[in-house]
């Protein structure tokens, strides 16, 4: 059912918008007594848009033009807390196996990273997303899918499967006081990463870092306007579709991941971002911290809800590997200043860019990309089979102190590709298998 509902929303068209330009002109008129010449005050030209790749901020002096980077980084509970997500640009979640979330945060320059991790196997639903961008994308092991991804595209040592020359740090303790030491921490939770290591595994293998972006990763607002895009004043806050308001109430967002795995935000109107926690395995919400940073409260502008569907690969049962579908499209969540907007995504192809957009009056996918205000963004592709259990809503309509669902894994086997294991098949093959090819659009 959930198919034909995303085919559905697929088969709107998606438009490119052309911009045409009109040269402006006048007839010379002659006269026999000469006017005298006015010279016109020219206006003053605007500067050029140089905005960061990823937060459509403008670029600083020792901004860098070279690949942005990302990071595979475990999010089981007993990995938490994790370190150097505070200087992602974008964070992504998205479920895997065992309807546990996985964390890839993306960053700008690698020189800023720091440390990072617990580093944890690579996964194509994420990967997919950054290969239109050619990052650089590090992990510690990887699913054989994900393997075959980067054969088929040739991806080479930008497919980094080592956690970057990554080391273990045994005597990290985690929230509940755990650690490999003392023999009740599993050693995949233990793999770390940091900026030297990764400078030293680019120069080691001659990676070419070198790479100017002829766009930004969302269609931010021009930051040269020095505003932001209020929710509540768009045209959308106007629309309504069978669901109700376009625009609506986000000072608390809570996405539900699988039965087990949630996360939520909580808007913070002094800093004008989205506090983030997430449910534990004693069902109690706790603060997503980076203990590289003092424990600060991971923080965000934009917060971007995608549904889509998530489901096991065909013949992959066993270790339970997660299929995203990214051809269709769907329906999704933009929520900024304490309000959000219902919207559509598009994506298609591997190589294509993720795209969000405006609704119609009607409250269906219009063809204007949607303005995302500038600033770091924490992004959930997450399945429909949950979006019926998203809340956007006023602070003081929920019980912040109240309990959630407590979490848990079910039992499988984590997927680890050996050197040059390969499917049998393409990945192209492999997303038929997976989605059904007379059904497949895009």
């Amino acid at each position: 059912m959930k198919r034909k509902l995303l085919l559905v929303m697929a088969i709107l068209s998606l438009c490119v918008v052309l911009a045409a330009c009109k040269k402006k002109g006048g007839d010379t008129m002659s006269s026999s007594s000469a006017a005298p010449e006015v010279t016109a005050t020219p206006e003053p030209s605007q500067e050029p848009y140089l905005a960061n790749v990823l937060t459509g901020e403008p670029q600083g002096d020792d901004y860098k033009n070279q690949r942005i980077t990302a990071v595979m980084v475990n999010n089981i509970v007993a990995a938490r807390p994790q370190r150097g997500l505070s200087k992602a640009d974008i964070l992504f979640e998205i479920k895997v196996e065992g309807g546990i979330t996985r964390f890839m945060p993306v960053f700008t320059d690698y020189q800023d990273i720091g440390e990072v991790g617990p580093v944890r196997s690579g996964r194509d639903q994420f990967f997919r997303l950054i290969l239109p961008w050619q990052a650089l994308y590090i992990h510690e092991g990887q699913s054989v899918v994900m393997q075959q991804y980067a054969i088929d595209y040739s991806y080479g040592n930008l497919n980094n499967n080592d956690g970057a020359n990554g080391y273990r740090d045994y005597n990290r303790v985690n929230w509940s006081g755990a650690s490999y030491n003392n023999g009740n921490l599993a050693l995949e939770h233990t793999m770390y990463t940091n900026s030297d290591n990764i400078q030293q595994y680019i120069d080691d293998n001659s990676v070419d870092m070198d790479r100017t972006y002829n766009s930004t990763f969302f269609n931010f607002v021009d930051y040269r306007t020095g505003e932001a895009r209020d929710l509540s004043n768009s045209l959308d806050s106007a629309y309504s579709d069978k669901y109700g308001p376009v625009v609506s109430d986000g000072e608390y967002i809570e996405i539900e991941h699988s039965p087990s795995y949630k996360t939520r935000f909580i808007y913070d109107a002094a800093s004008n971002t989205y506090k983030m926690q997430q449910n534990y395995s004693d069902g109690q919400w706790r603060d997503t911290v980076d203990e590289a940073a003092d424990n600060t409260v991971l923080s965000f502008p934009n917060v971007i809800v995608l549904y889509t569907d998530i489901h096991t690969y065909p013949g992959h049962e066993a270790k339970d590997l997660q299929y995203a579908e990214y051809a269709w499209g769907g329906i999704g969540y933009y929520c900024y200043g304490g309000k959000c907007e219902k919207i559509y995504w598009q994506k298609g192809t591997p190589l294509e860019t993720l795209r969000l957009y405006y609704l119609t009056e009607d409250g269906q996918c219009s063809d204007t990309l949607l303005d995302v205000n500038i600033g770091k963004s924490y992004v959930a592709v997450t399945d429909v089979d949950y979006a019926e259990n998203f809340q956007a809503t006023t602070l003081d309509a929920v019980n912040l102190s109240s309990g959630t669902t407590s979490t848990y894994e079910s039992n499988y086997v984590e997927d680890d590709a050996g050197a040059g294991e390969t499917l049998g098949m393409s990945t192209d093959d492999l997303t038929n298998s997976a989605t059904g090819s007379d059904d497949a659009v895009g």
